[in-house]
């Protein structure tokens, strides 16, 4: 199987000499191509830190992160923006949709700032929206449409492009259970059927039982790693809740 992520000895600190963090500490993994990988942590152990130099809004101290064959550790202005457009795709806790766009013009977006013919604009719209469950509300507004479907909207604004690598950062943690289960099915969905490769970071035990496998995060380092195989979700759910004891702390804080 082909690496679509190389995270390679990255650390990141933050401050200066006389107040100097440490929050990503030599961490290297790698993503397979079609992998649907789990980040877990509790708040401040470096989850975030390492999504943000992963998705190119912080940059590492030292280290690489490849992508996709890119070391985009090394890639700035333009040449970053359009790696960053065309390679990789967002889920964000709030959404982040534009109001005064409607579902169809949300998800479409991407495509158009890329100039992509119109007819074949529809097509993808179309096709992605049915496969997430939202084809009628494509018309809809964001405020006329609930946080699990406009999360939904947002899967297919971050897929829309086939991006080599699809970034969510805490999806569930605005939805309800019902929602963030549709959401998570979802999720599998388009792992399973469209091998998306997604790096998602979470702090919640039932979100992340859905990936295939699970990095476990504190004070900056990679801690433990669980595999789910052939195990059920169930099983591995147990697993992790296991884990995440091992981690110590309050348990709110990673559950």
């Amino acid at each position: 199987m082909k690496d679509v992520l190389e995270v390679r000895n990255v650390e990141k600190y933050y401050g200066n000499k006389s107040n100097l963090t440490k929050a990503i500490d030599n961490i290297s993994f790698k993503v397979q191509e079609g992998e649907f990988v789990g980040i877990m942590g509790a708040s401040g152990s470096g989850k975030t830190t390492l999504l943000n130099c992963i998705s190119t809004i912080d940059r590492v101290t030292s280290g690489n992160i490849i992508i996709n064959g890119t070391d985009i550790t090394k890639l700035k202005g333009n040449k970053l923006n359009k790696f960053r457009r065309e390679e990789l795709g967002f889920i964000f806790q709030d959404f982040n949709l534009l109001d005064t766009l409607t579902a169809y013009e949300n998800i479409a977006l991407a495509l158009t700032i890329q100039r992509v013919n119109p007819k074949e604009i529809k097509e993808r719209v179309e096709n992605v929206a049915e496969k997430l469950g939202i084809k009628e509300i494509l018309k809809k507004y964001p405020y006329q449409v609930s946080g699990g479907q406009k999360q939904r909207i947002a899967s297919a604004r971050a897929i829309i492009t086939n991006p080599k690598l699809v970034l969510a950062d805490e999806p569930t943690g605005a939805l309800d259970s019902k929602s963030a289960r549709q959401l998570l099915d979802s999720f599998e969905n388009l792992n399973k059927n469209l091998n998306t490769t997604i790096l998602m970071v979470t702090h919640d035990a039932f979100t992340a039982s859905y990936a295939d496998r699970i990095l476990f995060i504190k004070d900056g380092k990679i801690f433990n790693e669980l595999i789910k195989g052939s195990q059920s979700r169930k099983e591995f759910f147990e697993k992790i809740i296991e884990v995440v004891t091992l981690l110590g702390g309050e348990l709110n804080d990673v559950i």
